[in-house]
């Protein structure tokens, strides 16, 4: 809700009003009323500075604490039993610090996108690849080894593909840890709805997915019979 600062594909929001980069609690309020028509499984994300891209200390000005504003106005609107009634997304993770990751989770934020993070992680997995194996990517053959000796295993964009996801996956590990995440996922998952506070259980996804799979070998396997 409102305007992510910043530029990301192609849309430059670099030179916006900075108060418009702050979503109001009316404004967070409003959306969820409507939503809360659908159903109460979904999430909003409200702009509190966030910005896309990485920039120098200073020229970000985050306010996580006013997600706290928001979760207290709409509480009081629903009269929910819940503190943090509302699923809040963090946009424009990337470059944030330790302080405000925490700040913003602690007033109910449960997912943060760190686009321009993992871009950069998946890059830098690539560089250092080509750094270390510069001598054995300058041919198809001869390289430090021996001048008949072939390139293929060093060249082979699985090879090079996978050291870069490597360290996509290690990028997205850390901020696992700093939202709190690793080890936090159950067998199974409770629905809350936020207006009466009541508890719905339902499966996760990831079970369903492999009994899915399961069922699917068993089925195979018996027409191949």
């Amino acid at each position: 809700i409102g305007i992510t600062g910043g530029e990301e594909d192609g849309v430059n929001n670099e030179d916006v009003d900075p108060e418009k980069l702050y979503t109001t609690p009316e404004q967070v309020y409003s959306v969820y009323e409507a939503l809360s028509k659908i159903g109460p499984m979904f999430s909003i994300a409200a702009a509190f500075g966030n910005v896309h891209g990485v920039y120098k200390p200073g020229n970000v000005k985050l306010s996580p604490e006013k997600l706290g504003n928001h979760q207290a106005y709409t509480k009081e609107k629903i009269n929910s039993p819940l503190e943090k009634p509302i699923f809040l997304v963090m946009h424009g993770g990337s470059g944030s610090t330790d302080d405000e990751i925490a700040l913003a989770v602690k007033n109910g934020v449960i997912k943060m996108n760190i686009d321009t993070d993992t871009q950069w992680a998946y890059w830098d997995g690539l560089r250092a690849f080509e750094k270390e194996k510069h001598d054995y990517l300058q041919g198809q053959i001869g390289n430090p080894e021996g001048s008949d000796k072939p390139n293929k295993k060093f060249y082979d964009p699985r090879k090079w593909s996978r050291c870069a996801e490597e360290s996509l996956v290690a990028r997205v590990g850390v901020s696992c840890e700093k939202l709190g995440a690793v080890g936090t996922y159950a067998a199974r998952t409770d629905a809350v709805s936020a207006k009466n506070g009541t508890l719905k259980k339902q499966t996760s996804p990831y079970l369903l997915v492999a009994a899915g799979v399961a069922i699917g070998s068993i089925v195979t396997l018996r027409l191949r019979k």
